[in-house]
């Protein structure tokens, strides 16, 4: 399996773990966006005040998301999860948005921030086990 076969399949999994039944034609408000995505609606607005999101507004001036918009705030949260800065986050909906000739450099971008989380998981790992230890030290029981 190439890493880019590994990427495609890594992604499609993440797609299907945080599928939200949604109508591809339907449009939702900005309450039901943060009730769907776990996603505060402040958060939502902040995203579009940076240029994370650019959400369409209906006659009345009001929020209207579509499925896509759904699916970058999904995505845009779990690398926030990651600890992905908002900075890199604003640069790669920046190459996003300059089309397909950008997808080599965003993959890289999520490979090298792929390396960085491993990294800190296993910094975690060690942490956890220190602390494991000294919690069976002092008479406690710890499963793994």
């Amino acid at each position: 399996m190439t890493v880019t076969d590994s990427v495609v399949a890594t992604l499609a999994r993440l797609e299907a773990q945080d599928a939200i039944q949604l109508d591809a034609d339907a449009t939702h408000t900005i309450a039901e966006i943060a009730e769907l995505t776990g996603v505060s609606a402040h958060t939502l607005r902040y995203y579009e005040r940076i240029g994370l999101l650019d959400v369409a507004r209906d006659a009345a001036g009001h929020r209207v998301y579509g499925a896509r918009d759904v699916t970058r705030v999904v995505f845009l949260s779990r690398l926030r999860m990651t600890g992905m800065p908002i900075r890199e986050l604003q640069r790669y909906v920046e190459l996003v948005g300059r089309g397909e000739e950008t997808v080599p450099e965003r993959l890289a971008m999520l490979q090298h921030h792929r390396d960085a989380i491993r990294t800190r998981i296993a910094e975690l790992r060690f942490a956890l086990d220190a602390v494991e230890y000294k919690i069976t030290t002092y008479g406690g029981h710890c499963s793994p």
